[in-house]
């Protein structure tokens, strides 16, 4: 059975590195499209909101099927949806369309990672941030691979053959791997233990909806992702705006273009840091493990908008941004797993996701904000004071919390044997 869930655990991160081009591959995008079009780039940036929004709001409804059904039909409507997406992009000559596609993009990719995640917290109850981490970081490092090859494509054949070409691959990729899923059957993981406290019992989902935890969590999760989703979807605009998007950089021996220097590091960093903090949390617990990296996100914003006009600080400073940014993917469903169990942990776990999706309704408007500012500086400090003020949250406000709940779910537990239902 050991065997049996790492295997599973594999085919989670190769669905997981079939999605991530969908987001992090998306900033490459921005610029051709609005070069062949003349749409306004605030306009376009609408699009990845709408992907974002889709991908995580309805992740909660996803995760009642996967809990109900099991995973395999879940993912595999989901790999259709996201090869169907970026074919549409290919096409689409209308803002319209484009919204449509990353609509169809957005339930895809969330049927995929919503599932992925809540079976990696089934099957791994005494892991949980590790394998959470694990499975997250191919959302987060899956693109970089791809990084140059994109590029190459959009260079030498247009963007509209690399969405055709790269969406058909994706799409059956994941509808392949979706065959393989399953979880675990009552019994497989029982005996195993985890350091992390876990709660007594299972919270169904509108159960755990009353709870004060769930909420102070949402909001730090909103007030994280809002800052990471902004480098995400501007990168490329950043770069440009700050002069050194082609500016040559050489760093550990490797010389490219700054822009694709820090993109490609950023993805790699993005998903190292996941399983790395994810296994940290395991051992030191989740509240102080964001305490640190929430910490260095706040500081690593601020210093970017500060130096990230010199093409070498841009690379080095973008990288440690998404190297403190990316684990909140791992701590905070191994946090939502941990204080409301099992049972339901995919669709728990996805309505926790959400935040991700109202974060990215903020995304459009740093490009307002930095039209009518005339610089990115706002926009860095604002993420940069949300980022430490989770940081501070994690230690002085989730932590007491979270001890409290425990306490009331063991103390409910012990009263009487308590079945979670719908």
């Amino acid at each position: 059975m050991n065997k049996t869930r790492w295997l599973q655990l594999v085919f989670g991160v190769i669905c997981m590195c079939m999605i991530a081009n969908m987001q992090y591959g998306w900033t490459f995008f921005v610029g051709p499209m609005q070069e062949r079009h003349g749409w306004d780039r605030a306009a376009i940036q609408v699009a990845f909101s709408i992907f974002i929004v889709t991908e995580t709001w309805l992740v909660p409804i996803e995760g009642w099927f996967v809990d109900k059904y099991g995973p395999r039909i879940v993912v595999l409507v989901g790999g259709l949806l996201c090869g169907l997406a970026w074919v549409l992009n290919s096409y689409a000559t209308s803002l319209t369309t484009l919204y449509v596609a990353a609509a169809l993009g957005g339930i895809g990719a969330g049927a995929v990672y919503g599932t992925c995640v809540g079976n990696s917290l089934k099957w791994f109850p005494d892991k949980r941030g590790l394998a959470a981490g694990i499975t997250a970081a191919g959302f987060g490092a899956g693109s970089a691979l791809t990084v140059i090859p994109i590029q190459a494509v959009i260079k030498n054949q247009g963007y509209e053959a690399a969405f055709l070409y790269f969406g058909l691959v994706q799409g059956v990729v994941i509808t392949v791997i979706a065959l393989f899923l399953i979880a675990p059957k009552k019994g497989d993981v029982a005996a195993m233990v985890a350091r992390v406290a876990q709660s007594a019992r299972d919270f169904a989902p509108k159960e755990m909806l009353t709870t004060p935890l769930f909420w102070v969590m949402y909001a730090m999760f909103v007030m994280m992702a809002a800052g990471g989703l902004m480098a995400t979807a501007q990168l490329g605009p950043i770069a440009k705006d700050f002069q050194i998007a082609d500016v040559p950089v050489s760093l550990i021996g490797i010389t490219l273009p700054a822009l694709t220097f820090a993109a490609a590091i950023d993805r790699v960093l993005n998903g190292l840091t996941r399983p790395f903090f994810g296994w940290v949390s395991d051992q030191i617990g989740r509240e102080n493990t964001m305490f640190i990296a929430f910490a260095i996100e706040g500081v690593g914003i601020y210093a970017l908008s500060v130096l990230g006009h010199n093409p070498v600080m841009f690379v080095i400073l973008t990288g440690l941004v998404f190297f403190a940014w990316g684990e909140i993917y791992s701590l905070f469903p191994a946090m939502c797993g941990d204080a409301f169990g099992s049972k339901f942990a995919t669709t728990n776990a996805g309505l926790l996701y959400t935040a991700k999706g109202t974060a990215a309704i903020i995304v459009p408007f740093t490009s307002i904000i930095t039209t009518m500012t005339g610089s990115w500086h706002a926009v860095f400090v604002a993420a940069a004071a949300l980022n430490i003020i989770a940081a501070v949250m994690a230690i002085v406000v989730l932590k007491p919390l979270r001890h409290a709940h425990s306490k009331r779910a063991a103390e409910t537990a012990q009263r009487a044997p308590i079945v979670a239902a719908e």
